[in-house]
């Protein structure tokens, strides 16, 4: 919740919260959802064992502000990339997660 008001004092300033937020999704999911500067990131868990929840926010309002990272070596971009395959990510936003999310918060040429 401390995330909440540096969110507020710094709205310019874009927060990566990162290892789905755990123990506190929900707080991070609430942060998340009414803070446009605060980004949710997947590194650190395979996302087998991610909280519904979070793939429920991923897959519709926070479908822009989620992103890819895989916690290598300790999970291998492959295992990541097959358990978020069988996760419950709608198809449509799979791309966003991967790699066009972090192209605009990055402000990346997505070439």
């Amino acid at each position: 919740m401390h995330l909440d008001d540096v969110a507020i004092d710094f709205p310019d300033m874009q927060i990566v919260m990162a290892h789905p937020s755990f123990p506190w999704q929900d707080e991070a999911l609430s942060v998340a959802t009414h803070k446009p500067n605060v980004w949710i990131d997947l590194s650190g868990w395979s996302p087998k064992y991610f909280p519904k929840q979070l793939i429920q926010y991923a897959n519709t309002l926070l479908k822009d502000r989620v992103l890819f990272g895989s916690d290598y070596p300790l999970i291998t971009p492959e295992r990541w990339m097959r358990d978020f395959e069988l996760a419950g990510f709608k198809p449509e936003v799979m791309p966003g997660i991967l790699k066009d999310n972090a192209v605009r918060l990055l402000k990346l040429s997505a070439a």
